[in-house]
């Protein structure tokens, strides 16, 4: 069985989120995503508009998504030591970066991977939050 994690905030949930998912479980046999806690969210100084315990519900209800656990944590392995994960999906705007190329050495060690996905194009949370704000100033 091979086991898909990734992770988000997975506020204002939108088509990208469910893309992701959608092609992250078609890799995998059983998919866990980590939810980012609201602590978690304020450490990066931002704000989640949803709540933290309804994101997860709604993670949890989308149908390729098989188990749903709180991330506190940004560090990766930690999770990987948890779960025991053989896939880690990720969104492509972190390829190459010195963080994740790190996470790919630890990864390896252990007999894990991390696949990129692309983004969605023309939709995020932060451009759907800048959206919302002109239009309740106008």
């Amino acid at each position: 069985m091979t086991i898909g994690y990734t992770t988000g905030v997975y506020d204002l949930f939108h088509i990208g989120h469910l893309n992701l998912l959608k092609n992250a479980k078609g890799l995998c046999d059983k998919l866990i995503v980590g939810v980012t806690t609201d602590e978690l969210v304020s450490y990066k100084n931002k704000k989640a508009v949803i709540p933290f315990e309804e994101r997860m519900e709604i993670v949890r209800n989308i149908s390729y998504v098989d188990a749903v656990v709180p991330q506190h944590s940004m560090d990766k392995m930690d999770m990987w030591k948890r779960l025991k994960f053989d896939i880690m999906f990720v969104g492509d705007d972190w390829f190459e970066h010195p963080k994740w190329k790190d996470y790919e050495t630890q990864f390896e060690k252990v007999g894990a991977k991390i696949i990129y996905f692309p983004y969605t194009k023309g939709t995020s949370s932060t451009l759907i939050n800048e959206i919302l704000l002109k239009q309740r100033e106008s």
